[in-house]
């Protein structure tokens, strides 16, 4: 890392063909502070020349850092904390909006107090709060609930058992949690030195997690409640990729293969081999009782017994998938999980 510069904050923007909403992110904390503490630095894994004209001639002050290819959240977002210079790092998503100083409040306060890391508020563009952080579940079993059929009745389960929802939408003043979201999350320089950067094996979706889970081994991960941004959550991903539905429930498609692969890559890392592979069997069982409920549920209803035919079978591709690639996952080599 470079060397370090106190009373610094270096906001990471990871860029990938969304040079507008980069654009629109920065302007919204300019519009708000205007101040030398920040330092900008634009992660570019488009290798989008027009992006980085765009940018860096209307804020000249941007670290533009060119990845030379899709290299996903984890690796961009390392090599920003590399060559920065704060005392804190933000990870900052580019269709984030700012709505007043949070972000410079968010540092001042992460710095008075004993925390390694912080969130804020996200909102969605309704202004309608967001989940904003977590805490964790047990094995990630939480990861179960997308399943179609099946995670409905595991979620029935587990709600008449008396649990409750593990994720944290309206924050508190001051809340403590387990993990915060990627799309604002502030760390302290110290925390990273000691717990290490992001796990590269990653591409997209969870890394964020599993990095928390060794944050918090240092220090208390905390959520500002009074600090609010607006997050317009899947922008970016979904728009590259032509992907319609927002949300991490998406079982069928690229998308829904990289969420498949990262959550159960960070079930194996956290968790184990054990629950790494009840997830596995989980998803697989998963997809018959998939199969069976929904050709059961439009014979009743006298239509096409195969109408949901589509799904089923994409959701068994993905899953087959997740089959292939579970010898390395289980061995916990290096390895680059990028299914897009």
């Amino acid at each position: 890392m470079m060397p370090e510069q106190k009373g610094l904050l270096s906001i990471i923007i990871v860029n990938y063909h969304s040079g507008n909403l980069v654009l629109n992110c920065i302007q919204s904390i300019l519009d708000h502070h205007v101040a030398p503490n920040f330092e900008y630095i634009v992660v570019d894994n488009s290798n989008s020349h027009q992006d980085e004209l765009m940018i860096c001639n209307r804020f000249p002050f941007v670290q533009w850092v060119d990845m030379g290819y899709n290299a996903g959240f984890a690796r961009a977002n390392n090599a920003g904390m590399r060559l920065a210079k704060g005392d804190a790092f933000l990870l900052l998503n580019p269709d984030t909006i700012a709505l007043d100083q949070s972000i410079a409040v968010c540092y001042q306060q992460l710095k008075a107090g004993n925390f390694c890391a912080a969130g804020v508020q996200l909102l969605d563009a309704a202004h309608a709060p967001q989940i904003s952080g977590s805490r964790f579940v047990q094995g990630g079993l939480n990861h179960l609930l997308p399943i179609p059929y099946w995670g409905a009745f595991i979620r029935w389960a587990a709600y008449s058992a008396g649990s409750k929802a593990p994720g944290v939408q309206d924050v508190a003043s001051e809340q403590q949690v387990d993990w915060i979201s990627g799309a604002f999350l502030m760390v302290q320089r110290n925390a990273v030195a000691t717990a290490g950067l992001m796990d590269e094996d990653f591409f997209l979706y969870g890394e964020e997690v599993e990095w928390c889970s060794r944050l918090k081994k240092v220090g208390q991960l905390v959520l500002f409640g009074n600090l609010k941004i607006i997050h317009l959550e899947g922008a970016t991903i979904n728009k590259s990729q032509n992907i319609q539905e927002q949300g991490y429930y998406n079982l069928y498609d690229r998308k829904g293969l990289q969420l498949m692969v990262s959550n159960h890559l960070r079930v194996r890392k956290q968790y184990g081999v054990g629950w790494f592979l009840f997830l596995l069997l989980n998803y697989t069982w998963g997809w018959l009782f998939f199969l069976l409920c929904s050709t059961v549920y439009e014979t009743i209803r006298a239509a096409n017994p195969f109408k949901q035919g589509k799904k089923v079978f994409a959701f068994g591709r993905n899953v087959a998938r997740l089959w292939f690639l579970t010898p390395a996952i289980m061995r916990n080599k290096p390895r680059f999980y990028k299914m897009f």
